[in-house]
């Protein structure tokens, strides 16, 4: 079967180059059914029909027998710009290039959907945040040493206004090396007593911190022990408000001062030496101002007057420092109050709270070192520490328990003074009593 299109068999095809042809012309190039080319060059051999062109799947010719018309009019259209068989006409148009349908070469994207992609990354951001809360929350919640449990106060108060905080800085030295004990001057004493004493009333109309001197004289009235369970009888024992946490531990200590008082205690806190001066250093240092300098071999104070930063160890020597003062007591109660305020406006501030390389050693180092009341909520430690910020800020009261005098080396409250200062807390008004 002969596969050449009619005219192009045998001797009919003409002069021809290669294929045994002894012409000295090359013969034309063959047509591919897949390309056009551009306008041909006239055939060599007029009276030898062209091998026809196969345009847009019309089959060969346009038709109507005219080969070399099809060949003008599209065979080679658009060759010279690498445009295949089955292309869309150049420029961009229908199709083409840039063109509605996306050709290739000039496709174009879809706009991105900015709305989609808005909601989706608030939504993640907002899913990661609510992770990490709730995390942060159940670690912080399971680090809290809820030990001290209230329900052993006997004779409680009725309950008032505002939320009452017993604060308290014991000297233990538990967990501590011989060393960090030397470095810390706090000495070797087994055991545990309160260094320090605070009440500080969280309200409505400003807060209030009411520093309780441990000199302080009051009476040890009737109690139940805390480990034996047994009712120890109230004999009007005047002793020093520290003598009642070292006979008898927290339970004891809250038991005296709402006997003392009239005033009911909420929570309790309590932290050591070690783990203050750990929270200190955690949070960076605490910026301070020290009216005065003074040195104290005791506590290893050494200290010039103005602002300056203090680390754990100056922190604690600082809070811990009596005999450089005339008024030991009442004068390192009030260096108490204000470290501490200024403590608890240091961790509060946005550098601290949303640096999460700084938040939580802070958090850990202070949940670590704080033993509280079984009832103690995570959101009722923030309330006390944003109260304490408060404070230092400006936006409450800060002062001492009203004295009248002193009896036997105990410092003597002012009675009247008292009834009026926790009648006031109890039902949650403005302050107006003065320590002074």
């Amino acid at each position: 079967m002969n596969d050449w299109p009619e005219g192009w068999s045998g001797g009919d095809r003409g002069s021809r180059y290669g294929n045994g042809s002894a012409g000295g012309q090359p013969e034309s190039a063959r047509v591919m059914r897949q390309a056009r080319r551009g306008p041909a060059a006239p055939p060599n051999n007029p009276g030898v029909p062209q091998q026809p062109s196969y345009v847009n799947g019309q089959g060969y010719g346009d038709g109507n027998g005219d080969y070399t018309n099809a060949r003008q009019t599209g065979y080679d259209s658009g060759y010279s710009s690498g445009e295949v068989y089955g292309g869309r006409p150049p420029g961009g148009g229908p199709g083409g290039p840039g063109g509605p349908e996306g050709g290739y070469g000039g496709s174009t994207r879809p706009a991105p959907n900015w709305r989609r992609r808005i909601k989706w990354t608030a939504i993640v951001l907002v899913t990661v945040v609510v992770v990490t809360s709730v995390s942060t929350y159940f670690w912080a919640d399971s680090k809290l040493r809820r030990e001290v449990d209230l329900s052993k106060v006997i004779d409680r108060p009725e309950q008032g206004d505002g939320t009452n905080y017993l604060i308290v800085g014991s000297d233990s030295r538990q967990g501590m090396s011989a060393a960090e004990k030397k470095e810390l001057h706090t000495g070797s004493a087994e055991g545990k007593r309160t260094d320090s004493m605070m009440i500080l009333h969280v309200g409505s109309n400003g807060d209030t911190l009411i520093s309780l001197p441990r000199d302080s004289n009051v009476e040890i009235p009737t109690y139940v022990g805390s480990e034996s369970g047994k009712t120890f009888k109230g004999t009007g024992r005047q002793v020093k408000l520290n003598a009642a946490y070292a006979e008898d531990g927290p339970t004891l200590l809250v038991r005296a001062v709402e006997f003392n008082t009239g005033l009911r205690i909420d929570h309790y806190v309590e932290i050591g030496f070690a783990g203050f001066a750990s929270i200190v250093d955690a949070v960076g240092g605490v910026d301070i101002t020290i009216d005065k300098a003074f040195k104290d071999k005791y506590s290893g104070a050494d200290f010039k007057a103005g602002k300056q930063t203090l680390n754990g160890e100056e922190a604690l020597a600082f809070v811990r420092t009596r005999h450089a003062f005339a008024a030991s007591d009442l004068q390192r109660t009030k260096n108490q109050q204000k470290f501490l305020a200024a403590l608890a406006h240091q961790v509060a501030t946005p550098t601290t709270i949303l640096n999460p390389f700084k938040f939580y050693p802070v958090m850990g180092a202070g949940l670590d070192s704080l033993i509280v009341d079984k009832d103690m909520s995570l959101y009722d430690l923030g309330s006390m520490f944003f109260a304490m910020k408060g404070v230092n800020g400006g936006d409450g009261t800060s002062m001492n328990m009203p004295i009248s005098g002193s009896s036997g080396g105990n410092l003597v409250w002012d009675k009247a003074k008292v009834k009026q200062l926790v009648s006031e807390l109890n039902n949650d008004e403005k302050v107006t009593v003065s320590s002074d």
